[in-house]
């Protein structure tokens, strides 16, 4: 049995949009792989082409180039998605349906036996949350406890692969924390999670691997372990009691300053020069409260290579237009 159970190659998606028919390229040779075992986050700005891409390994509309496969079928591959839950960005829930409702007829077109169905639909209804309010119409539930109802479709049928299109979206931060570990949970019941997502500190908190899209193309792919990198950018040492005259003398040192309440909170590229500002705020006479290591995070990650090559890009075709 493979361990890879999404591998993609060279995908690519062209729309032709209006009466022009003006050519859209929305993926440009997408690859990357989801092995067994692993929560994979899917990230990119806005406009990335991530739903393009969920939307063509879950057979919703037709790659124009490359190949993917899902279980080792290729895609488009309705017995692949049996083994699949899937929730898409905007769940659409039919307004005249309760979440039992809904969620029961998502598992019965997943091949579920009406007895198997009614308790499924319980236990995914609570393990979303939501179980209270199983029987009220769905036009008067809110957006998050839509999200959450989504959620259950895609947990209702027990599947092998989980893909969740912003899973997050519209929940408040109890309901992020809840998803994330029902996440965690879902991985450690042995399932695996392929998520695209805005909220980079979850993706930190929760993924193996990563993909970052920018404008349809994979810029950065691989471990977070591996892609984020291990040494420190910056130490901030937070002290009490600095004047107006220390704070000068740190910052002709050419360290950056800020200021929070009554602390004075020092940045210092790396390391090298920790001692020294130690040393000049306990001649001082001040008091140090901490000092704190940042390593490069995602967020870090993200901006260099998914927003400012996309704004630089920008940048120079608007300047080439205007030349």
């Amino acid at each position: 049995m493979s361990d890879v159970l999404i591998s993609v190659r060279d995908l690519a998606k062209t729309f032709r949009l209006g009466l022009s028919r003006r050519r859209v390229e929305a993926v440009k040779g997408v690859s990357f792989e989801v092995t067994r075992g692993d929560i994979f986050g899917f990230l990119g700005p806005n406009g990335a082409g991530k739903t393009t891409t969920i939307k063509m390994l879950t057979g919703l509309i037709t790659p124009t180039g490359g190949s993917a496969s899902v279980f080792g079928e290729p895609i488009p591959s309705p017995r692949a998605m049996e083994r699949v839950g899937f929730m898409p960005e905007n769940p659409y829930v039919y307004p005249y349906l309760t979440p039992a409702e809904f969620v029961e007829m998502c598992g019965r077109l997943s091949g579920l036996s009406s007895k198997v169905v009614r308790d499924r639909t319980q236990k995914a209804l609570e393990r979303v949350g939501i179980w209270y309010a199983a029987d009220r119409p769905v036009r008067r539930l809110s957006k998050g406890m839509l999200q959450r109802t989504g959620l259950a479709a895609a947990l209702v049928a027990d599947p092998e692969l989980l893909i969740l299109d912003e899973p997050m979206s519209g929940l408040d931060p109890v309901g992020r924390k809840e998803v994330r570990d029902l996440i965690l949970d879902e991985r450690k019941n042995g399932r695996t999670i392929f998520f695209s997502t805005h909220i980079l500190s979850d993706v930190e908190t929760l993924c193996d691997k990563v993909t970052i899209l920018r404008q349809g193309s994979v810029v950065v792919s691989g471990r977070l372990s591996d892609l984020l990198k291990s040494d420190v950018k910056r130490t901030d040492v937070t002290l009490v009691g600095a004047d107006e005259e220390f704070e000068e003398r740190i910052s002709a040192m050419g360290h950056a300053t800020r200021r929070a309440a009554d602390r004075l909170i020092v940045e210092i590229e790396g390391q090298a020069h920790v001692a020294e500002v130690l040393g000049a705020a306990l001649s001082a006479g001040l008091s140090v409260v901490e000092v704190v290591p940042r390593h490069e995070t995602l967020e870090d990650l993200f901006v260099r290579e998914a927003i400012d090559e996309q704004g630089a890009g920008r940048a120079e075709a608007q300047a080439n237009r205007e030349a």
